[in-house]
């Protein structure tokens, strides 16, 4: 009979912020506040499940996000990455810092490490997730479009899918 290939439902989500902080609605700070998402162009990677689904279509006006490659996830954490040490931010310029913070914990010891926690959103996901700091990116060269408008009518915010990996590549 007819084989019919589906592709596997991404497991995580980059988001990022593309609006500012007038007249947002109550809930929809919340959910930006529990992305961490303070700023326009910040940036955070998601782990996809019902309920974050349910919080990205809250915050879809003021967010666009999409399902990032192993590339994508790559250039962002070393070229943009920053990790929480005793609460400031420091770069990611070695594997130094991430042995000293997660060698002993959870038995990560570089940076290739997280990257493929990220990417397959593995069992460390969120540890590794919350050691990252929101990456703060360029406003993307060209400019955006339209951010008032659905990316679907030619705008900018809401999902983008796999297209997120050219606006990455336009903004890091």
């Amino acid at each position: 009979a007819g084989n019919i290939y589906i592709p596997a439902e991404p497991k995580v989500a980059f988001v990022m912020r593309i609006r500012g902080i007038n007249k947002v609605a109550p809930k929809v700070r919340k959910v930006l506040q529990l992305f961490r998402l303070r700023q326009i162009n910040n940036a955070t990677f998601i782990k996809l499940n019902k309920a974050t689904k349910n919080m990205l279509r809250i915050a879809d006006p003021y967010i666009t996000y999409g399902y990032p490659s192993l590339k994508s996830i790559r250039s962002l954490i070393y070229k943009r990455g920053f990790v929480k040490h005793r609460h400031s931010r420091i770069p990611i310029t070695d594997n130094f810092v991430i042995e000293r913070k997660l060698r002993a914990a959870y038995k990560l010891q570089c940076v290739e490490d997280m990257v493929y926690q990220i990417y397959t959103a593995g069992p460390l996901f969120r540890k590794v997730n919350n050691f990252l700091w929101p990456f703060k990116l360029n406003t993307p060269t060209g400019g955006w479009r339209k951010k008032n408008n659905h990316y679907v009518e030619g705008g900018d915010f809401g999902n983008r899918e796999d297209k997120i990996n050219e606006l990455i590549k336009r903004m890091v």
